[in-house]
């Protein structure tokens, strides 16, 4: 049950930590298209307001030239009567007459297109105004149709004149259209004052990033155009400009930005790396989660497995005690003394195995919460290593194993404390006895690397993976064997091992090769 609660417990967080992923990249995708449009939206802007600024200036040019040209010329303009309108209006209660007139003149000043374009001397430029009379006729009984204009005074007259602006705008702006389609584009625009006004606008919508233009006529690039200018699909934008009077224009303005992804990302940069930092956060915590719920998952399991180790360590000496116990009680036995003194000492010495596993497993338990008492003083280390040899000498007579010393090191005095530093080699030569399943064969080297000293403890056994060579030091860590109890042991020596090591400032590891044996080496500084 509580596998499977970890398995669902771990998928809903896998599940969440996605979710939130994906919540992210949908936000980040919708910002950025967001952001496109926005953009496409004030680039078309820009370029529409640069096409109309185009040819307002293109006609206000025109124009000025064209009333340049006008006033220079000093003539009286010939001035024709285009269209002459009258409106009567009578009331008959109050016998008044109303004679409403308006006459259309048009002024010729003799100028020709041919001054603004030799191609085109068709057709010639004219003003045209008109006059405006309001005649009020009262108690006259003899105004008709027939008789308007003849001389009659009138009781009250209103006389309006001036330009029809509107007419001679519509008429000039026919004329400057159809001049401005016979000039050639390089005539019409250059690449500077496009260039400057495109950035103008751009920079007034806020589109702060790098753009290329160039002129298209008829699909055919013009010269007019930036020096790097290359149409891009996604990143070219394009406006007809400079149409002629029926709505059509050969000229295409493209405007191009190599930047652009670069610069809606960047709008979106400070809130991507909170989004992003946040997220890692969430990853990170995520990550420490589901690690510490594996790591109790770990510890649960080794620990089980230590509980069922050190059952199995204890099951055999009880067993031994209780046989030894029931052949002492036996009356044939108990009358044998040798007998008697074997199975007491036989006692003994399990009684004292189960001792040293417990001491082990306290040992282990006060230094980790700092209580176990280590002074130190100096000692040579040799001699502490030929300590370690004669406390499993025992041991390795039995298993007819051989220790060879290799003692290369010059000066061997460090500050120890002799005691638990020769419990350390115990534990590394129990190791190297324990996993080598021939006859043990044990070398100890000593050397002298600047004002350290190495010790380094080879056995040719099982060996071990490059995993369990990380772990090994790890409490309740054993490799396992094959057969779980095959190699008696409960995880807690090397340790012990590390714990004793790193308080006398100094360093263990191993170098191991899978059925090749392992090597042991522990730094100790000297005394200096």
């Amino acid at each position: 049950m509580n596998k499977l609660f970890f398995r669902i417990l771990v998928l809903l967080m896998s599940l969440s930590l996605i979710g939130i992923i994906l919540v992210q990249v949908f936000w980040f995708n919708s910002s950025f298209k967001n952001n496109e449009e926005q953009f496409k939206y004030h680039v078309t802007q820009v370029i529409g307001n640069v096409a109309d600024k185009l040819e307002q200036q293109e006609e206000y040019s025109f124009y000025d030239k064209y009333n340049r040209i006008k006033d220079s010329t000093g003539k009286i303009p010939k001035k024709e009567d285009l269209l002459q309108v009258f409106y009567v209006q009578r009331n008959a209660k109050t016998n008044k007459t109303i004679v409403y007139s308006n006459t259309l003149t048009s002024e010729d000043y003799d100028i020709s297109g041919s001054f603004f374009n030799k191609k085109f001397s068709s057709e010639r430029f004219k003003n045209f105004s008109s006059k405006r009379v309001t005649e009020v006729y009262n108690n006259n009984n003899g105004i008709d149709n027939n008789n308007l204009g003849q001389s009659i005074i009138p009781d009250l007259t209103i006389e309006k004149s001036g330009s029809l602006d509107i007419l001679n705008k519509v008429q000039q702006q026919i004329q400057y259209k159809d001049i401005a389609s016979l000039t050639p584009i390089e005539g019409r625009i250059t690449k500077d004052k496009l260039s400057k006004l495109l950035k103008k606008e751009l920079q007034e919508y806020g589109v702060k990033t790098k753009f290329e233009f160039g002129i298209y006529s008829s699909g055919v690039p013009t010269k007019i155009k930036s020096d790097g200018f290359h149409y891009d699909k996604e990143a070219t934008y394009n406006i007809p400009i400079y149409t002629d009077n029926e709505g059509n224009s050969r000229y295409e303005l493209s405007v191009t930005f190599p930047h652009k992804k670069k610069f809606l990302l960047s709008e979106l940069l400070s809130i991507t790396i909170l989004s992003i930092v946040f997220t890692l956060i969430i990853i990170v915590a995520y990550t420490s989660a589901l690690n510490q719920l594996l790591r109790q998952k770990h510890i649960s399991e080794i620990k089980t497995d230590f509980i069922n180790n050190m059952t199995h360590e204890f099951k055999t000496p009880i067993a031994t005690i209780n046989l030894a116990l029931d052949a002492i009680r036996n009356p044939k036995i108990i009358e044998d003394k040798d007998k008697v003194y074997r199975y007491l000492q036989m006692i003994r010495d399990e009684n004292k195995r189960m001792h040293a596993q417990v001491e082990n497993v306290l040992r282990i338990s006060k230094l980790e919460k700092r209580e176990l008492d280590i002074t130190k003083e100096p000692t040579v280390v040799t001699d502490v290593i030929d300590d370690a040899i004669e406390h499993v000498n025992l041991i390795l007579e039995d298993r007819k194993g051989t220790v060879v010393k290799h003692y290369n090191a010059a000066r061997t005095t460090c500050l120890i404390n002799e005691v638990h530093f020769t419990n350390v080699l115990v534990n590394i030569l129990e190791n190297a006895i324990k996993y080598s399943p021939d006859t043990p064969e044990i070398e100890i080297f000593t050397e002298n690397v600047k004002d350290m000293i190495l010790i380094k403890v080879r056995d040719h056994g099982l060996g071990m993976s490059k995993i369990a060579q990380k772990r090994v030091f790890e409490k309740f860590y054993r490799e396992h064997t094959g057969d779980l109890h095959n190699v008696k042991g409960h995880g807690l020596g090397l340790a012990y091992v590390k714990r004793i090591v790193e308080d006398h400032n100094g360093q263990v590891y191993v170098e191991s090769e899978k059925g090749k044996g392992s090597t042991f080496i522990i730094k100790i500084p000297l005394i200096n």
